[in-house]
């Protein structure tokens, strides 16, 4: 059984993520519109307010690097998006004849 990779962002990308949502968006749509979990998200939002959200100990993520994370998650929601319509497509096509 292989271990999956624990992705690690950068002081920056955390602090910005948490700004958008003290800015008025919520935890889901920043989320989302990351990559992240929201549970990730609500985590950093609660080390921000104690004052302890820091750099991971590990290697950092680069930008290009969460980009590619992100596109994988969007094709993978887009694949799934298309295998929905393509059933239905397929079942009122079976119906309208």
């Amino acid at each position: 059984m292989s271990r999956i990779k624990r992705a690690r962002y950068t002081l920056e990308f955390k602090l910005e993520a948490v700004r958008l949502t003290q800015s008025g968006q919520s935890i889901a749509v920043v989320a989302k519109t990351l990559g992240i979990a929201e549970q990730t998200l609500h985590n950093w939002i609660k080390a921000q307010a104690r004052g302890q959200l820091k750099e991971p100990a590990g290697k950092a993520v680069s930008a290009e690097q969460m980009e590619i994370s992100r596109l994988r998650a969007e094709l993978s929601r887009v694949k799934m998006e298309r295998d929905i319509l393509k059933k239905a497509a397929a079942y009122f096509a079976k119906e309208s004849m």
